[in-house]
């Protein structure tokens, strides 16, 4: 079955990241257009609980189709939180742009301030997933969710400290306070830790995936390979200048919104 080989199995991570992210940010200009984020959110409330779901239905199986839906249904878990951001609908406390010459310690909570609801609620969502799948046969809706939740932290921290390329080309409305938290330089001290710790994870599944005894762990390794692979070329694009937000722009319906040249990119999205 060709959908059990690793190779097709990478393809269709790469191909889920893709449309995936296509699919929220159609979804939030949208929204932009007509004003209802509120609507946006909560209409797609049912991906939430599809994905729970899947992750529930999927954990006590072990077999190639069991990889592939565990992997889709933690994605869907991701994909409405991070919708849910995207529309403004859970963000933060402090919803303004940062003040000049505040200390550091102040900059870092009024930066956290703007996204704290949010990844609180990722974290609840990572336990969640974690509760439906503990001492399961199939970890690897956990395991997805996990390597998304590490890789937005540290996308988030590198974005804070200062990167070289900060696209502001896919920030929504409710969101034009964030630019001002971030910073643009050549590096920062965080970087070559978290693409070390990206490419050691990545490796350590790509080995998983070589030393596989079943179908099922190839399948579901190598989703994760691919998965960790992509974070680490996303955070490569915040400090490398490549057109990467030519992937989406062509299926996105035209904005009219005017925002800010300074701040968040697309690397939130995924």
């Amino acid at each position: 079955m060709a959908l059990a080989s690793p190779w097709i199995a990478g393809l269709v991570a790469l191909l889920a990241w893709w449309a995936s992210t296509g699919a929220i940010l159609v979804a939030v200009r949208r929204a932009d257009a007509t004003g209802r984020h509120g609507l946006v959110t909560w209409g797609t409330l049912p991906l939430l609980a599809a994905g729970l779901w899947g992750i529930h239905a999927t954990a006590a199986q072990a077999d190639v189709a069991a990889a592939y839906g565990a992997t889709l249904s933690a994605l869907a878990v991701w994909g409405w939180i991070e919708l849910a951001f995207l529309t403004g609908t859970i963000t933060g406390p402090a919803p303004h742009p940062a003040r000049a010459g505040v200390p550091e310690w102040e900059r870092f909570v009024r930066a956290w301030g703007t996204v704290a609801y949010h990844e609180i609620a990722l974290t609840v969502g990572l336990g969640a997933v974690w509760a439906l799948t503990a001492d399961a046969a199939n970890p690897f809706g956990f395991w997805t969710f996990a390597v998304l939740w590490a890789a937005r932290i540290s996308a988030k921290l590198n974005l804070y400290l200062g990167v070289a390329k900060v696209n502001v080309e896919f920030i929504p409305r409710p969101l034009t306070h964030l630019p001002s938290h971030f910073r643009e330089a050549r590096m920062n001290w965080l970087f070559p830790t978290s693409v070390t710790a990206l490419s050691f994870a990545a490796a350590c599944w790509a080995e998983r995936v070589a030393g596989a005894g079943t179908a099922f762990e190839a399948v579901g390794f190598a989703l994760l390979t691919a998965l960790t692979g992509l974070a680490l070329l996303e955070h490569w694009f915040m400090v490398v200048r490549l057109p990467d937000e030519k992937l989406w722009r062509w299926m996105l319906p035209a904005n009219d919104t005017k925002t800010t040249p300074t701040g968040e990119d697309a690397h939130a999205v995924r």
